[in-house]
């Protein structure tokens, strides 16, 4: 498969590479010849992503990080540079729910926890980039979503709403600083997904029914037909957002989630 040929040859690092959306990413990017390093906390789960990249004649790297960790992201960077001569497409896509809880209940350490793994990982990871790409330029792709951006009804997630709120607000101010170095910053804002971050979630439930209101919604969740999204038509986006035909969009958040948000 091949959707943009100005992609093949191409290096792109991906965090959160091993499931859902950054799997499904790294697997289409790696059809259309870009050599990929394959960043998680999970190394098992970023193996087999290797794996199955390779079976397919690609190439790929594994380096386990945690992008909250300055010192393991710039050394995953390093090892992507070193290795594939470079970085030209960046995917900061990792990122938890967290706890899910009442702001009177949720603890200051659960609070730390969303912030640090979304807001800061995706700073360490745009920040470690740009010494790579400063002299070729480049595409980085932020993962937000429509929570914290075009929805504020999901009870509990005032953490992960603020992350993502955040995450755009500094998706548009690095794309406009990184104009000097022909980098494009773009930030995605999926809706409901089919991915495993529910085993990153963790819901105080007898406590979020103290704040729920009852509110009737229209019957079914999106009005586009299909069910929820899948990782791989995040992945489409993605692989258009890395690739030149979309040289004259930076600083723009996009929305994939077949039409929920605006319910």
């Amino acid at each position: 498969m091949e959707k943009y040929t100005s992609l093949k040859g191409k290096t792109a690092v991906i965090t959160g590479a091993g499931s859902g959306m950054g799997r499904a990413a790294a697997l289409q990017l790696a059809e259309q010849g870009v050599k990929v390093c394959l960043v998680d906390l999970k190394e098992e789960d970023s193996r087999d992503t290797k794996e199955a990249i390779e079976k397919n004649g690609g190439e790929a790297l594994v380096a386990s990080a945690d992008t909250s960790n300055e010192k393991q992201i710039q050394d995953a960077f390093n090892q992507a540079a070193d290795t594939f001569d470079g970085v030209d497409i960046v995917f900061a896509n990792a990122g938890i729910n967290g706890t899910v809880a009442p702001i009177e209940d949720l603890k200051a350490e659960e609070w730390d926890q969303t912030i640090e793994t979304n807001l800061k990982g995706a700073f360490l990871t745009v920040k470690s980039a740009i010494p790579h790409m400063k002299e070729n330029g480049g595409s980085i792709i932020l993962t937000s979503s429509v929570n914290g951006t075009r929805v504020f009804s999901n009870f509990g997630m005032s953490a992960y709403s603020s992350t993502k709120a955040a995450q755009l607000a500094f998706g548009k101010m690095a794309a406009l600083e990184l104009t000097n170095y022909k980098i494009r910053v773009n930030v995605i804002c999926p809706g409901f997904i089919d991915t495993n971050i529910g085993d990153n979630t963790f819901p105080k439930d007898e406590k979020l029914k103290e704040i729920e209101i009852p509110v009737e919604y229209p019957e079914g969740d999106q009005p586009l037909e299909g069910g929820p999204g899948q990782p791989e038509e995040v992945a489409d986006l993605v692989s258009f957002l890395a690739s030149d035909a979309s040289r004259h969009i930076t600083g723009t958040e996009l929305f994939i989630d077949g039409g929920s948000s605006l319910l």
